[in-house]
């Protein structure tokens, strides 16, 4: 039967989620359940969609599929490539905080992360006064507007980062191999193709379960609990970008507090923090505060921005909501950074009893929130993703 492979991945697939080592509770294996389908969804569309002589940009994750702690401010769109082909990359520059191209040899596997031959922000390419801009991917030599294509490259990742959701606006983007305009690739004439492709969406579908449940390991579990690491460059060679990374492990009463200084749109256009389950995807972003970037926060009168971790709600703007989830993963982000970050520039970060925070939280009473207020910002988050995805 053509579509056996895929089947037989699929059986294996769902082993993998019953067998995940942090599964406790039927919710574990509903929450895992869910992530397969959308894992199984991306599958199948990244195997239809592997055209390297005539590319187009594919969403690579989105609400329902989901991986690799996803940032709930990003758009990710990818193409494939031949690393002895040029191609065009032309669209317009939309009003977001940050577009950034990334060149990957490979893909993410359970044993390593794939090799960045080069990273670079929009900073980088030539735009014309309304936003225009054209650059080129070759294996020629590098110049103005032209960037080499190292041996091995394979995919090309776009990554458009909102930090207003509601004053920012997407741009458009559009990828073609040189000198094949207007043609077209040949039709499939047999069952062959077909075949080939569940074959792959099946591999492509037990690798993206196998490395996303591994990856933690490499950049998170090793860290204490309820902590946060000092600012580091985001590990898999993106340019200009740093991250903060740890994992929660609270008590239906405690909270963590995450103090980090607004590092201020001349140091980072974008700076977010959000949560992810132990799934490695992010939490429900669309019905629940369960990110908040610095346009979104409230940043205090001394200039930081002082996050609430928990499951109760404490009544404050910046809440993030675990919706549940007594065990997960944090993350900061600064992007299109014009300098370095120092440890100064990081979180500061402490569990505390729920019950303490209005002792513990400098500048709570000016931070509440009323129900009708905290709705409000609900209400504008699901607006601002319905508009996004139709954008």
């Amino acid at each position: 039967m053509l579509t056996q492979p895929f089947a037989e991945a699929l059986a294996e697939a769902e082993k993998i989620i019953a067998g995940a080592p942090h599964v406790t509770s039927e919710r574990d294996l509903a929450e895992g359940y869910d992530y397969l389908a959308g894992s199984v969804q991306a599958s199948l569309r990244l195997a239809w969609a592997y055209q390297r002589d005539f590319p187009y940009f594919v969403q690579s994750t989105g609400p329902y599929t989901k991986l690799g702690l996803d940032n709930p401010d990003t758009l990710y769109f990818h193409a494939y490539l031949r690393d002895d082909a040029e191609y065009v990359v032309t669209g317009t520059r939309g009003t977001t905080a940050d577009l950034s191209f990334q060149v990957l040899k490979g893909d993410y596997t359970p044993v390593e992360v794939p090799d960045s031959l080069s990273a670079f922000d929009d900073r980088a390419i030539r735009r014309a006064d309304n936003g225009d801009f054209e650059f080129r991917l070759g294996p020629g030599k590098a110049r103005p507007g032209y960037f080499t294509l190292g041996p091995g490259s394979a995919m090309l990742i776009v990554r458009e980062v909102y930090s207003d959701w509601a004053a920012e606006r997407r741009g458009t983007i559009r990828i073609h191999r040189a000198g094949r305009d207007g043609e077209a690739p040949p039709p499939a004439t047999d069952t062959a193709t077909a075949a080939k492709r569940y074959a792959v969406a099946g591999k492509l579908l037990l690798s993206r379960l196998r490395t996303f449940l591994a990856f933690p390991e490499w950049f998170y579990l090793n860290e204490p609990a309820n902590t946060l690491t000092p600012p580091r460059v985001t590990p898999g060679g993106l340019a200009s970008q740093f991250s903060s990374a740890g994992h929660f492990d609270l008590a239906d009463d405690e909270a963590m507090l995450v103090t980090v200084p607004a590092a201020g749109k001349e140091v980072a256009p974008y700076q977010g923090l959000q949560l992810g389950s132990m799934w490695y995807i992010s939490l429900d972003y669309i019905n629940h505060q369960t990110s908040l970037t610095a346009d979104q926060a409230r940043i205090d009168a001394d200039g930081r921005m002082r996050f609430v971790i928990s499951e109760r709600n404490p009544g404050v703007a910046n809440w993030l909501e675990l919706t549940g989830h007594t065990r997960g993963y944090v993350q900061l982000r600064w992007q299109r950074l014009t300098r370095d970050l120092r440890p100064e520039d990081g979180p500061h970060v402490e569990v505390i009893p729920f019950a303490e925070i209005p002792a513990r939280l400098p500048y709570y009473d000016s931070a509440r929130v009323s129900p009708d207020e905290w709705r409000g910002r609900i209400a504008a988050r699901q607006a601002a993703i319905a508009e996004r995805m139709l954008g």
